[in-house]
């Protein structure tokens, strides 16, 4: 009887070592697994959309990380609570590839959103403006269409329907992709009252200009050579004929106007066009921006090249330069070389 006692406590010993062996093992596999090991080799790029449901952000995930991590990440994403009324989620999210299957799920069931990069630039209307708003958020480019559009929404930051392109720096920003249209319109005011400091503030006052009228300028410039070590000598050249109550006579306004950029030769019939954007029938500078002009450009009008020229023409050589004049024969005589070279390449 009691050898049996002893051969009974042996068999349970052996049962309870064995149980704890395979829950000890099973416990090493969960955390190698889950825990210890990298989800993949790369980075992974996540959009999550309120209601995404599971199978679709799995889906997502396989295009970066094995199926079966993918399954994990979003079993153990599901048993933390994702898609639970109060839980939904939305944003952009990256998951570096040493991340463990735990951190991935914690990060995106948390809401760790990773910002993006917005970066603009070479773009004239405000309606190109909003599309690349819309491609580059999960906002609606009609919605910030709508905003930048309301004359009490412009006014508030100083501008007004027409003139708020200029409030829009051309560069590098950081968002959420979750930003909210006004959240948005707010942070891009900020980087244009850091941009206007007091230095170019005084800069601006010196040539004569407002602020608005600087991005006016420079969006002349701009349109008016790509150039950018021959922009100052440009901006120079519109800030004479400004001072001497001349008018701009800027091509670029012109080809505005008409609502065509693609324009070769500017003819008369082009100049007659009646629009306060024609600087060859109204005096002064536009009432607007007439492209988004860049940083470049705008330094360009703050750092005008100080000269007398008063006259310019592309060069015939078609390089993209200009040949700058300060009387009218000699601009008449750089004109006619120019309007040859068109000719002799029959470019109407």
């Amino acid at each position: 009887m009691k050898n049996m006692t002893i051969g009974n406590k042996a068999i349970w010993i052996t049962i309870v070592a064995t149980f704890l062996v395979v829950i000890l093992a099973m416990a090493g596999w969960i955390y190698k697994v889950y825990m210890h090991d990298p989800i993949g080799k790369e980075k992974v790029c996540i959009y999550l959309t309120p209601g995404l449901p599971a199978d679709s952000l799995r889906t997502q995930l396989s295009q970066y990380i094995p199926e079966t991590t993918a399954e994990r990440v979003t079993m153990l994403m599901e048993y933390m609570g994702y898609g639970t009324p109060g839980n939904e989620r939305c944003g952009y999210y990256e998951l570096s590839p040493n991340l463990s299957i735990y951190r991935a799920a914690r990060k995106l069931v948390a809401g760790s959103e990773t910002p993006i990069r917005f970066t603009f630039n070479n773009l004239r209307t405000k309606e190109q403006l909003t599309e690349r708003i819309g491609e580059t958020f999960y906002m609606c480019a009609d919605t910030i269409a709508a905003l930048l559009s309301d004359p009490s929404v412009c006014a508030s930051y100083g501008f007004d329907t027409v003139t708020i392109v200029a409030m829009f720096i051309p560069d590098t920003y950081e968002f959420y992709w979750t930003v909210s249209p006004r959240r948005f319109l707010d942070r891009m005011h900020y980087y244009y009252k850091l941009y206007w400091n007091d230095e170019r503030k005084q800069l601006a006052d010196k040539a004569g200009l407002s602020p608005l009228e600087v991005s006016v300028l420079a969006s002349i410039v701009e349109e008016e050579t790509a150039k950018a070590d021959e922009m100052p000598i440009v901006a120079g050249l519109y800030i004479n004929r400004l001072r001497r109550g001349m008018l701009l006579q800027a091509d670029p306004t012109v080809k505005y106007a008409v609502g065509d950029f693609s324009l070769r030769r500017i003819l008369n019939e082009h100049l007659a066009t009646d629009s306060p954007y024609n600087t060859y029938l109204y005096a002064g500078l536009p009432p607007s921006p007439i492209r988004i002009p860049s940083k470049t450009a705008s330094e360009a009008v703050l750092h005008y090249a100080h000269h007398n020229y008063l006259y310019m023409c592309a060069k015939d050589d078609f390089s993209g330069y200009h040949l700058f004049a300060r009387t009218l024969p000699e601009h008449s005589r750089n004109a006619a070389k120019y309007h040859a070279a068109l000719n002799r390449r029959n470019i109407k």
